[in-house]
């Protein structure tokens, strides 16, 4: 019979490996754009967006302790970078 233990464990392993990797590339992207673009954009300001995006991704990397619920929170933050940011600064790049 199968251990459900280790079962649920690399789920959970495999979760926050997703975690990580979204909460690095969100904060990666947003260092790529202007300042100027988010203002353009009409979006939250790069510095506000770098520093959440970094500490999501610091705090996922480090892993110690820190609320489930915290963690949640700044993947939330990732993921309306990517789907709702992202695109508006790259529908800002020239042609």
């Amino acid at each position: 019979m199968p251990d459900v233990d280790s079962g649920v464990s690399l789920v959970l392993l495999v979760v926050n490996f997703a975690i990580i990797v979204v909460s690095i590339y969100a904060f990666v992207m947003s260092l790529t754009y202007s300042a100027e673009a988010y203002d353009a954009a009409g979006k939250w300001s790069k510095p506000g967006w770098t520093i959440v995006l970094g500490l999501g991704a610091f705090l996922s990397i480090i892993g110690l302790g820190i609320s489930p619920l915290i963690s949640i929170a700044f993947l939330i933050a990732a993921l309306v970078f990517l789907a709702d940011v992202k695109p508006a600064l790259a529908g800002l790049r020239r042609r």
